[in-house]
Formats: structure tokens, C-alpha cells, sequence
């Protein structure tokens, strides 16, 4: 019964969370910087091309984008930061993928623990949480927008995995890799999505408690809010609201 929205209860709010509250410039240039370590140009760099519209889309000025590319390369001296991923679990049983970078591994750890162990959460030795999510490109477009029908078309042509209707949005699920070129598919066509991006989906959801459900909330909002987390997943499907 919850299989066919567990996309809507978990990526969709926090989509239209993240279009609402452009996030902060500092982790935007954070990000464009870690993915220029992988090649400075960008038609050869999806996650560099995907950055960049995201900074631009925030209306980061063309010299601190270029500039927090050079500085990724190395052309700027060598970047002290590294990425890192904490797997945790939380209230309920809800597991939780926080990827961050950190220019102090020890600082992070500590602050991290801090905030999970606030909210009744822990860190998760063993590595499991991983196993229950897999990384997947989302194309959203609004549904009032466009028909499903219309978005499944060019979604099949351009060789997308999946398109889901859920509620107000249409999403399409693409190979991480191939996240940047269908979305171009689209637009080429005339048809603008409301976000796009390559993130960690649950292949399952946990069904939890009003109750279970508000501490993980607020365990998300305090996980964002820390300068050196870059994004959050957890594998909950909110309560239906009763009455």
C-alpha cells in the first residue's frame, strides 16, 4: 500500500523544501569545488555541469563559481576538505545517510554524534544503512504542468529508467550518470523541470509513528542546518494526517 509514494513522502518534500530555501552559497560552492576533483570541465563532468546550474540557479556570481572550480582542481593550492558519509539510525528505525564535507574529521564526528544522540539517533557501526538505498538521478517536474503522458514520451526516448506520478509532481529516474543529458532531453523540448539532482533513494520505506516521525523531522532540519552536512536521506514514509 505505501510502496507507490515512498518517492513522494521523502524526496518530494524535501525537493520542494530545497527550491523554497536555495541552499546556503556556502555548501553550493562546497559542492562545485568537490566535483571539479573529478576533471575541471564541465561537458565532461556531469556532477561539475549539475553543481554549476545549481550555484547559477542561486545566483553565485561567475567569478566565485570559477573560482571554487580552480580551487577543486588544485590550480588554487591543494583543498584541505575531504567527503564523508555517516550511516546512522534513528527514531522508529529509520535509517540515515548524511553526506558531508569536513575540513576536520574529529570536529564533525563529534558535533554529528552530538546531534544524533540529541534526538534519540546513533551512528551505525556496521554499514547496513547503505545497503538499503541506492543512487538514483530525479528529474521533477510539476504535474499541473505537464501530463504524464507527455513526460513518459520524451523520458522513454531519452532512455530513462522510470517515471512515477506522485500527487502534484511527475518524477523520472535515471542512471546517476545520465541525470544531466535526459534533463537537457527535456528542455530541449521546451520542458522545464522544477529540480533536478542525483541522490540516495530507499528501495524500501519504514512506516513510523506521529510521534517517531517528528523527532526524525527535527533531526533532518538540525542535520541541514550544520554547515558541513551537504545533504540527508533517511527511508521514512510520514504518517497519514489524521481527520
Amino acid at each position: 500500500m505505501s510502496g507507490h509514494n515512498r518517492w513522494s513522502t521523502i524526496k518530494h518534500k524535501k525537493a520542494a523544501t530545497d527550491a523554497k530555501k536555495s541552499r546556503s552559497w556556502t555548501k553550493l560552492i562546497k559542492e562545485i569545488s568537490i566535483a571539479a576533483r573529478s576533471g575541471g570541465d564541465p561537458s565532461g563532468n556531469p556532477r561539475l555541469r549539475s553543481a554549476i546550474d545549481k550555484g547559477r540557479g542561486a545566483n553565485i556570481p561567475a567569478d566565485t563559481i570559477d573560482r571554487a572550480i580552480k580551487k577543486g582542481t588544485g590550480e588554487l593550492g591543494a583543498d584541505a576538505v575531504e567527503e564523508l558519509v555517516y550511516q546512522a539510525y534513528g527514531p522508529g528505525g529509520v535509517a540515515i545517510v548524511i553526506e558531508l564535507v569536513t575540513d576536520n574529521r574529529n570536529r564533525t564526528a563529534a558535533e554529528l554524534r552530538k546531534l544524533l544522540e540529541r534526538q534519540n539517533a546513533k551512528i551505525d557501526p556496521s554499514g547496513s544503512v547503505l545497503h538499503k538505498f541506492k543512487k538514483r538521478g530525479q528529474i521533477i517536474f510539476d504535474a499541473e504542468k505537464y501530463s504524464e503522458d507527455a513526460v513518459t514520451e520524451v523520458a522513454l526516448e531519452a532512455g530513462a529508467d522510470d517515471v512515477r506520478s506522485e500527487g502534484d509532481t511527475i518524477v523520472v529516474l535515471t542512471e546517476p550518470g545520465a541525470c544531466h543529458s535526459i534533463k537537457e532531453s527535456f528542455e530541449k523540448k521546451g520542458m522545464v523541470p522544477i529540480d533536478s539532482e542525483v541522490g540516495m533513494l530507499p528501495e524500501l520505506t519504514v512506516e513510523i509513528s506521529a510521534k517517531d516521525a517528528e523527532q526524525i523531522n527535527k533531526l533532518v532540519a538540525a542535520l541541514e542546518e550544520h554547515d558541513d552536512v551537504m545533504n540527508v536521506y533517511t527511508n521514512h514514509e510520514e504518517p497519514a494526517s489524521e481527520g
